[in-house]
């Protein structure tokens, strides 16, 4: 029997966040293939593969099952990661969807999100999409400007996204993010303008701002190495995203995390689930999950994967299957330790002292109360009148020196 998706149709119908108890999954879904790699990209994705894309969406449906168990454990977000997901037939990320419904009970106010690049949408797929039960969608957009694209090796013209958001819109969809990167090699503040304000001009229901970080072994950081492109420079990285924050609160958006600015009631549940530190599934070759006090990360190559799950008759100890690795248990002052340095990037709430009090048995100034005073002396953290911390503007963009205080002494 097919299970029944209790999904919204309307946003505006969601409760105000604080409603979910901490005992509730996330689910993250990671589809790793792509047409090309992006020149930044340094995550579990993987070019010309495209037929190996059904078996393996048959191997993951299996690993939901897998993992699931007999046991219907509480989710309340679903988010296709990746790569780009909108490779995948409609069909085939229903049948997961679908899975994932029979699998976990699902609450009536699952966000189900799926990450998408201009280009690979049109709109029949969207309208299947909307129709599985998909209500949240995010775009890769990154920026206004064709030669900015070429550098990243982005496939999509600029009028794609333009296109992708109409689309969208017609197929049902009312919660629409965008991706914007700064800091990338060449980039003016002038650039950097347009590509916000054409973002804004498209009128998302959510913003993504990342800062270009060199990652080892990519092909931009190879450039940059021999001298092919000038390395970023992060004080013009820090003016971009001073700018952009002034410029997103005067168009009515609400910065919620450091890097995230959504409409009011808008903000991504999946991702602020995972910053709050609560637990998550991750599933698909190279996701990372972390429930039952057990981080683990899935072996990294589809192939393997594939394998992997093709051999698995019987569920494990949950959350793992067949294809996790690097399988750790996350101990009481970890989970503290991680809890700060995750919380306080949600630029509003930050740290509730009386919610890690109920989560861990202890008081947040007896177990950080040196470093929580040290950095509010500085004007790095900031104590609200409910008593919670949080970044201020200037922690903000000081963020790893924050998050250094919290970092566990081995």
């Amino acid at each position: 029997m097919t299970a029944t998706i209790p999904c919204i149709t309307d946003v505006s119908t969601l409760p105000e966040a604080g409603y979910l108890p901490d005992s509730l999954l996330a689910l993250y879904v990671h589809i790793p293939f792509c047409r090309t790699r992006c020149s930044y990209c340094a995550f579990n994705t993987y070019a010309g593969l495209s037929d190996q894309i059904t078996p393996y969406m048959r191997a993951l449906t299996r690993e939901i099952r897998l993992v699931a168990g007999s046991t219907r454990r509480r989710a309340h977000t679903v988010y296709f990661g990746g790569g780009t997901p909108s490779l995948a037939p409609v069909s085939e990320i229903a049948a997961a969807l679908e899975t994932c419904a029979e699998g976990f009970e699902l609450t009536p106010y699952t966000e189900i999100t799926l990450e998408a690049n201009p280009g690979t949408v049109d709109q029949e797929f969207l309208t299947a999409l909307r129709h599985a039960g998909v209500n949240r969608l995010s775009i890769g957009m990154q920026s206004a400007h064709a030669n900015e694209l070429r550098l990243l090796a982005r496939r999509h013209p600029v009028h794609a996204v333009h296109s992708a958001v109409d689309m969208a819109r017609a197929a049902g969809f009312e919660n629409i993010n965008l991706d914007l990167i700064y800091g990338i090699p060449r980039q003016t503040t002038d650039m950097w303008r347009l590509s916000v304000n054409t973002a804004i001009g498209l009128a998302p229901d959510h913003l993504s701002l990342y800062s270009l970080s060199m990652e080892d072994a990519t092909p931009m950081q190879r450039q940059v190495a021999r001298g092919r492109l000038e390395t970023p420079d992060p004080d013009l990285a820090a003016d971009m995203y001073e700018w952009a924050s002034d410029r997103l609160a005067a168009a009515g958006f609400e910065q919620y995390e450091i890097s995230n600015w959504s409409r009011p009631g808008l903000a991504c549940r999946h991702n602020r689930h995972v910053w709050r530190n609560l637990p998550y599934v991750g599933l698909g070759a190279g996701a990372h999950g972390y429930a039952a006090h057990t981080r683990y990360a899935n072996v990294l190559h589809p192939m393997t994967y594939i394998a992997r799950l093709e051999a698995q008759a019987m569920p494990l100890a949950f959350p793992l299957s067949a294809a996790a690795e690097d399988v750790e248990r996350i101990g009481l002052r970890t989970a503290m330790s991680e809890t700060m340095i995750m919380g306080l990037r949600l630029t509003q709430e930050g740290v509730s002292p009386e919610a890690f009090r109920e989560r861990f048995g202890y008081e947040l100034w007896g177990v950080f109360g040196q470093g929580l005073d040290g950095l509010i002396a500085v004007g790095l953290l900031e104590r609200t009148a409910d008593s919670r911390v949080r970044l201020t503007p200037r922690g903000r963009l000081l963020g790893n020196r924050v998050f250094m205080e919290f970092v566990e002494e081995n």
